[in-house]
């Protein structure tokens, strides 16, 4: 006995985060070719395009008893599948008739419609970020001033992650200083004055990268990480046209990466100037950091790792002291 159906059931996925009408030429023959097309989502927003194309859709689900009899009798159906309720439980169905042994079954085909591009989950970002900032109370009346703390707690943390070397964590925390990207933009957005978003703030950065790798995306050759470091320090300083190497270097930030931002910028330019004089733990400090930097060490990174050695070694002391109490 033949086991298989004439026909066939095309099971369609689409993304929502791919422009509507863009599907892939299998799906668009498989819609062409099917005798019914169905959509549980009256809402979907590949339905205009496909009616543009002259594809007639039925609004609803049929079950899987329905589809299969429908096939083996001949006919050929397209099924496009939305986040309906109906399509979990039309692939349970065809699947328990299938695994009965006592139907004959249509082939059954899954068949990807448009695929999510790499970055394609930002978009979902950008769109919760849109509706949080729009229906919750306290998001809604954030300000860039609000939010300052956040941003550097979550660099922090972050730091802390890949210090550690924690992989759960550098995903998590990846996350959080993306959130403080996209929050700022969204509440840049709303700016009566100088609005912009994200896609703004996407599109300076694009062309950021581009400009400062002539080599990649322009004619210029680059061997080693130094001329690749060349290129950038080359093009940045045409961008921001600095009379002096020392603009552009936060000074809020911490004091030994400050130190070493500043031994490092006189170093790249080969500014002959001596490390200031003084009696006191800062010069010294200052010095040190100079020192570390010409070494290729971050001093920053470097305090960090031991003071992390430091404060296992308390806690060990502690544990010690505690067990002879």
């Amino acid at each position: 006995m033949n086991d298989t159906a004439p026909g066939r059931i095309v099971l369609l996925t689409t993304s929502h985060r791919v422009a509507p009408g863009l599907l892939s030429w299998p799906a668009w023959q498989a819609l062409r070719g099917a005798d019914r097309v169905l959509c549980a989502d009256p809402g979907h927003p590949q339905l205009p395009y496909l009616g543009e194309a002259g594809i007639e859709v039925e609004h609803g689900f049929a079950t899987a008893r329905e589809l299969v009899d429908f096939c083996t009798e001949g006919g050929r159906a397209a099924v496009v599948l939305t986040s309906a309720e109906g399509e979990s439980a039309l692939t349970d169905g065809l699947a328990r008739l299938a695994g009965s042994g006592r139907e004959t079954m249509p082939a059954l085909e899954l068949l990807p419609g448009s695929y999510d591009l790499p970055g394609a989950r930002l978009l979902d970002l950008v769109q919760v970020m849109d509706r949080i900032r729009l229906a919750c109370p306290w998001t809604g009346i954030r300000t860039h001033e609000d939010l300052a703390k956040y941003a550097l707690e979550e660099m922090y943390e972050l730091l802390e992650a890949i210090e550690t070397g924690d992989r759960e964590a550098l995903r998590e925390e990846l996350g959080d200083v993306l959130l403080q990207v996209v929050f700022h933009a969204r509440i840049a957005q709303d700016d009566p004055d100088e609005p912009f978003s994200v896609d703004d703030v996407a599109g300076v950065i694009v062309d950021k990268l581009i400009h400062r790798h002539p080599h990649v995306f322009g004619d210029e050759s680059a061997e080693t990480p130094e001329d690749v470091k060349a290129h950038w320090m080359r093009t940045k300083a045409e961008e921001k046209g600095r009379e002096s190497v020392t603009e552009g270097v936060p000074l809020g930030q911490p004091a030994l990466a400050l130190a070493a931002k500043l031994a490092s910028r006189v170093r790249a330019e080969a500014i002959d100037v001596a490390l200031p004089a003084g009696d006191g733990v800062g010069y010294e400090l200052l010095a040190l950091a100079a020192r570390a930097e010409a070494e290729g060490t971050d001093p920053e990174t470097a305090l960090r790792a031991a003071a992390r050695t430091f404060r296992d070694a308390i806690r060990a002391a502690e544990s010690a002291r505690g067990a002879r109490d």
